[in-house]
């Protein structure tokens, strides 16, 4: 039993030192900690043990665990405060020129304000299956949802995806309850192009799932969340919305930062950008995702990185950021 528990815990170490990427971490995580691992089978086997072997082994197999945890867990602040190299140091890269594409810009600093409330980036396949896109999120084939999402279907059965809300549920089938991610990605829907619709855009997808969590929580997040990404408190309101994967449901608007909330193309004369969709997780959504909803509940919402990045930069056309034009880019050179 010991010389098991210390391979363990040697095994765990190997293969956290391969990790480069958060996501590679949880995986690793996964595999040592989570539900299927095998030390959770050896803590299972417990309860079947004499007395004295209970005795013997309880501790150690508890103590075992903890440190497992606190290793991958180590390993995650590391990774988060750059104590641990993520790419190849025998490579010189020119740092001296090129220039960051403002959705880039916009989602690091998304993403790194969601890192400090304790969120973990996670990804998942732009070519996805109906199932998760879908109907794992309450939309059965036949809801008028899906014409809202009017999307590119493919040979071979699957289609691009459009939102990140797929990764909800593969999210919770990996990991289980407690959990706080965020999911930012390419998404893709058949639009008539305009100031503000693009058939290419990015997205974040955000959720939470715990115990006791309130529309407030959803409020208070993206109240900071704001805050940090424009530097300023902003003018947002808070409307009834419809989303089969939510229950209630929201929209969050934010007042214009192209023209100061007057009315223009980009906010089509209303003096508001619909800016974060969200609301309460559907039972439903928890269900699939095989999380018991009598026990936990959760938000969840989606923010448009590309229009908050219009709305910061106060680039007016959403077409100019699939343009590739690279005198535009060149106002965003990296200091």
């Amino acid at each position: 039993m010991e010389q098991e528990l210390n391979l363990l815990k040697e095994n765990l170490a190997m293969e956290l030192k391969n990790c480069h990427k958060e996501a590679d971490v949880l995986n690793v995580k996964s595999k040592y900690v989570g539900k299927k691992s095998r030390i959770s089978e050896i803590m299972a086997t417990l309860k079947d043990m004499s007395s004295d072997d209970k005795r013997k082994y309880g501790s150690l197999i508890n103590n075992t665990k903890k440190e497992l945890e606190t290793m991958v867990n180590d390993y995650l602040d590391n990774l988060a405060s750059g104590s641990v190299a993520t790419f190849d140091d025998t490579i010189m890269y020119d740092v001296t020129s090129g220039s960051l594409h403002p959705v880039t810009i916009i989602a690091k600093e998304v993403t790194d304000a969601l890192k400090k409330m304790g969120f973990t980036i996670v990804s998942g396949p732009e070519m996805d299956s109906e199932f998760y896109n879908f109907e794992a999120l309450n939309i059965p084939k036949d809801h008028p949802a899906r014409d809202m999402q009017d999307t590119y279907y493919l040979d071979n059965g699957k289609l691009l995806r459009t939102h990140t809300s797929g990764v909800q549920v593969r999210a919770m089938e990996k990991y289980g309850a407690p959990l706080r991610i965020c999911v930012p990605g390419r998404v893709f829907r058949n639009e008539d192009l305009d100031a503000s619709h693009e058939n290419t855009f990015f997205q974040l997808e955000g959720m939470v799932i715990d115990k006791n969590i309130s529309i407030e929580n959803l409020v208070g997040v993206m109240q900071e969340l704001l805050r940090e990404v424009f530097k300023s408190d902003v003018k947002v309101r808070l409307r009834p919305g419809f989303f089969p994967f939510t229950e209630p449901s929201y929209e969050l608007d934010c007042s214009c930062l192209i023209c100061g909330g007057k009315g223009c193309p980009t906010c089509k004369n209303s003096g508001w950008i619909e800016l974060i969709p969200g609301g309460m997780v559907h039972p439903n959504v928890l269900r699939a995702g095989g999380i018991d909803p009598e026990i936990y509940n959760g938000f969840a919402f989606g923010l448009g990185l590309t229009r908050l990045a219009m709305m910061k930069y106060k680039i007016n056309d959403i077409r100019v950021l699939n343009s590739g034009d690279i005198r535009y880019l060149e106002n965003f050179k990296i200091d």
